[in-house]
């Protein structure tokens, strides 16, 4: 007790706490959360430039605040995987980054819920799944699933927050895309955690039924997200025809899923299971922006940018085996 009585922890609001804090939201992995909130944007009809900034402003965020405040409470295992973060080396309070985590996430709601009221009701959900995602994730039945019915309601956030109504069939199929696709994401997460979450009692389906079992099941993920999304960019021959920029994203999404999960059966340690994760998070973000190009073609260029801008900032993460 004596020992927690006299840790320094960053200050809250300092320059250091900053930057503890955006090195917990992996600002790389936000791309994800953006490109979901983006997905969930190209199925409304024209939607003010600024009103779209702002929405995909706090889709791309909201994996971040989601993502510190899990870690508030995984520390146990975190500590095992990931001594570089800076609530495992006391560096920080929980306290104030749980506070600062559900300030974020309220704000990301509010504009959400200020363009759509009934998202303020997702969003209270949403955030919900967030605070009791770790009981789940202690169950080999629960974890990914657990975690992506949680990214799919950010996604139709995205929409209806951009949107009026309904306005396309599409968009489940579409959702679909996204559930399985975030589900395999968090599901190739856990290759690199084994022996921590083993240690710390995280009965994961890697802990419980191993690798092997483990690489087949994420293989019908996979399969689930490239069949979904060509569901989707398919509705419309003529124009996905004409559409080559839809195109070229789905077909290297679907080559980086595949390459993914080649590489996922070839995992034999934690250390090496990052080789494997990254192209699946490219696939994710891949296929969903030709499910937003099938959609909104003028769009290519922005994802483009946000595509590349993603690559740069991967190339930046404090650690090369962390994805």
């Amino acid at each position: 007790m004596e020992n927690q009585l006299t840790i320094k922890y960053y200050k809250p609001l300092s320059s250091l706490y900053i930057k503890a804090y955006i090195i917990t939201m992996r600002p790389y992995l936000m791309f994800v959360s953006g490109i979901t909130g983006i997905a969930g944007m190209s199925f409304s009809e024209s939607v003010p430039e600024i009103k779209l900034l702002m929405i995909f402003a706090v889709s791309f965020l909201s994996y971040g605040f989601g993502q510190a405040l899990t870690d508030c409470f995984q520390t146990d295992t975190d500590s095992i995987s990931s001594p570089y973060r800076p609530l495992t080396q006391n560096l920080v309070s929980k306290r104030a980054f749980l506070i600062t985590s559900i300030i974020g996430l309220t704000f990301c709601i509010g504009i959400f819920s200020y363009f759509n009221p009934f998202n303020l009701l997702l969003g209270i959900l949403a955030g919900t799944g967030l605070a009791t995602y770790t009981f789940f994730k202690r169950r080999w039945w629960g974890g990914p699933f657990y975690n992506a019915w949680i990214v799919t309601v950010l996604f139709f956030m995205g929409f209806l927050a951009s949107s009026q109504g309904y306005r396309h069939e599409s968009i489940f199929p579409a959702a679909l895309a996204v559930l399985f696709g975030y589900a395999n994401f968090v599901l190739s997460g856990y290759f690199k955690d084994i022996e921590a979450d083993r240690a710390t009692g995280y009965n994961t389906l890697l802990v419980v039924f191993g690798r092997r079992v483990s690489s087949f099941i994420s293989d019908i993920f996979a399969a689930v997200l490239i069949f979904s999304t060509l569901v989707v960019i398919s509705s419309d021959p003529v124009s996905t025809l004409n559409n080559p920029g839809a195109l070229i994203f789905f077909f290297g999404g679907t080559i980086c899923a595949v390459y993914a999960q080649y590489m996922l059966h070839k995992v034999r340690t934690d250390g090496e299971a990052f080789r494997a994760i990254s192209p699946v998070v490219h696939s994710y973000i891949l296929l969903l922006s030709s499910i937003a190009l099938s959609s909104k073609p003028e769009w290519l260029i922005p994802l483009l940018i946000f595509y590349l801008s993603y690559l740069i900032i991967l190339k930046i993460r404090p650690s090369r085996e962390q994805i």
